[in-house]
Formats: C-alpha cells, sequence, structure tokens
C-alpha cells in the first residue's frame, strides 16, 4: 500500500503544481472556474433579495465548493515533501483562508454572533488569489518586486519626505482659516495632490498656495511614473525556470537555480522545468 502511495504521490504533485501537461491543464482550468464561481456566490449572497430567496440553495453550494476546495488543501499539502513550509507561503495560506471562514462560521453558533460570523465569511473572497497561481506573469511580478524593492523602499521614502515639507509648508502659507489647521492635514492634502487624487475638500486660497499646489500637481505625475519604470525594467530583464517546487510548490527560481529559492530544495531536472525569458 505505501509502495503504491509513494508511486501515486508524484503524479497527483505533477497534476496539482505543474502546468505544462494535459492532466495539469484541465485541473487548471476546473480549479479556475470553480473559484470563479466561488466567488460570483459570495457576491450573490450579499445581494439581500437573492440572499432571502435562495438561502438553503446558497448554502447547500457554498459546502459543496469548500468541500472541494478542502480536498485540493489536504492534497496540496499531502503530495509536497514540506508541507509546514507550504502551510506557511504565501499560497499555503491563501488556500486556507478560502476554506477556513465557512468551518468556523458552522462552529459558532448564537444570534449574538450573527454580525461577527458574516463578517468571516467575507473572508472567502481571497479564493479570487489563488487565480494567481496559474499566471505565468504572477512569477515575473514576484521576482521584479523582489529585486526592485530597495529602489521602490528608497523612492517611497522620498515621496513621504517630500510630501511632510510640502504639507508643512502649505500648513505656514494658509493657515487655519483655508483649512489647513494643522501639519497632518497639509501632508494630507499634499499626498492628495500629489497623487492625483484631488477630492477637493481641502484647496489652498492664496496665490503662492495656488503656486505651490500647481508646483505639487505638475511633481505628481512625475512620480507616478517612477516605480512603474523600475519594476518594468526589472520585468524585462528577468528570467527564471518555470518549475515547481516538490517540497513548496514555489515556482519562482532563478534561471540557473538547482534548488528552490524559497526552501532549498533540490529543484526537478526533468523537461517540466522550461526556461522563461521575457
Amino acid at each position: 500500500m505505501r509502495s503504491d502511495w509513494q508511486t501515486l504521490k508524484p503524479r497527483i504533485r505533477d497534476v496539482i503544481f505543474e502546468h505544462d501537461t494535459r492532466p495539469a491543464k484541465a485541473f487548471d482550468v476546473v480549479l479556475l472556474a470553480l473559484i470563479a464561481f466561488s466567488v460570483l456566490l459570495v457576491m450573490v449572497e450579499s445581494v439581500e433579495t437573492y440572499r432571502d430567496r435562495y438561502e438553503t440553495q446558497l448554502l447547500v453550494l457554498e459546502w459543496i465548493v469548500t468541500l472541494l476546495f478542502t480536498a485540493e488543501y489536504i492534497a496540496r499539502l499531502t503530495t509536497v515533501d514540506r508541507p509546514a513550509r507550504y502551510a506557511r507561503s504565501f499560497f499555503g495560506v491563501i488556500d486556507l483562508l478560502a476554506i477556513l471562514p465557512v468551518y468556523v462560521s458552522f462552529l459558532l453558533p448564537g444570534a449574538q454572533s450573527l454580525l461577527v460570523i458574516r463578517s468571516l465569511r467575507l473572508l472567502r473572497v481571497f479564493r479570487v488569489f489563488k487565480m494567481a497561481r496559474w499566471l505565468s506573469e504572477a512569477n515575473y511580478l514576484v521576482r521584479a518586486l523582489r529585486s526592485s524593492s530597495r529602489k521602490i523602499a528608497v523612492f517611497l521614502v522620498t515621496v513621504v519626505l517630500l510630501n511632510i515639507i510640502v504639507g508643512s509648508t502649505m500648513y505656514l502659507i494658509e493657515g487655519a482659516n483655508s483649512g489647513f489647521d494643522s501639519m497632518f492635514r497639509g501632508v494630507y492634502w499634499s499626498i492628495v495632490t500629489m497623487s492625483t487624487v484631488g477630492f477637493g475638500d481641502i484647496a489652498p486660497q492664496t496665490g503662492v498656495g495656488q503656486v505651490l499646489a500647481a508646483i505639487l500637481m505638475i511633481t505628481g505625475y512625475s512620480v507616478i511614473a517612477v516605480p512603474t519604470g523600475i519594476v518594468s525594467a526589472e520585468v524585462a530583464g528577468s528570467r527564471h525556470r518555470d518549475v515547481s517546487c516538490p517540497g513548496c510548490g514555489s515556482a519562482v527560481h532563478g534561471v540557473s537555480a538547482s534548488f528552490c529559492d524559497a526552501c532549498g530544495s533540490p529543484l526537478p531536472t526533468h523537461a517540466t522545468g522550461s526556461l522563461v525569458t521575457d
């Protein structure tokens, strides 16, 4: 029996974690459709008319979906070499959040807890994040964000300092008569203006303040493009092996990596891991 499981385990793992075989693609398509249906189910349940009229049907469908996701989660944990590592990974947490709220709402009876239960059940929308598992572009984005994290951090610190300086200056120029009754209010206005959101709840009234606001608006257009350029450059130059780790399921690795960047497990050397460049 144990030898049969050892033979079956890698086959199931390839179907669940890989994406380049016919069974794996079929599994991905079915699971994507199930995820989309489950998210739609949550949205329909939020409509009071449908919730009151089809309460029983919605409950039955939700439990069917939850049981299917539970079976998938257990299959992922039992087929990877390091289940604890996978359970703590991003996708492992998302898989757990996709099923946990339904069980929690079932285990917490009582009319006084209905509001809390309903708020917990809203966490089911995390199922939408499960879709990212099959988007190969997500691997590029994750790797690009990791590579450019320091540059983006320096950029964000610069933006924060600039907003503090401009907001404090506007507080001195305009004062409480124009709505800038504190430096915090000035910084808030500066952030809203630089981001080009422009709520309009507070605006400079003096000529000097309006000139400063115009400069900040123009600066905002330039600032928005900076992080986009940083990440785009990293994506354009990123190269990685498109192969799933048997230990934790991660699919983001360096082009010459022999071991998983996330858990250190040896990566498969067979042809399922293809080189992907952009």
